[in-house]
């Protein structure tokens, strides 16, 4: 249950990272502020609960590589970001280390 739980707090870090570039951009609206707000609470809150069972170097590093991977490909999806063969390449290479960390532990 950690792994998962750790898994879904990893992908609402792409929820507070893409508000923030947008209110970065000037796009400064409660909606942007809340999903902010939202996105951190469940974000670092189920990385909080994750580490009752799991070491924080293997929970941390996978956090923060399916939250990267995450907002990457969401960025793409949304149009804000370009996509290239080797950016694809790199961030498959992101998720193979996070299914190898949770391969090893």
């Amino acid at each position: 249950m950690a792994w998962v739980l750790l898994i879904v707090s990893a992908l609402f870090e792409s929820v507070w990272a893409s508000a923030l570039d947008r209110m970065a951009g000037g796009a400064l609206t409660l909606v942007n502020v809340a999903a902010f707000v939202f996105g951190t609470l469940v974000s670092v809150g189920g990385l909080f609960l994750a580490l009752r069972d799991l070491p924080v170097g293997t929970s941390y590093a996978v956090w923060v590589g399916i939250g990267a991977a995450a907002t990457v490909t969401w960025a793409v999806v949304a149009g804000t970001e370009s996509l290239s063969l080797l950016k694809v390449v790199f961030i498959l290479m992101i998720v193979a280390g996070v299914a190898g960390l949770k391969i090893v532990s």
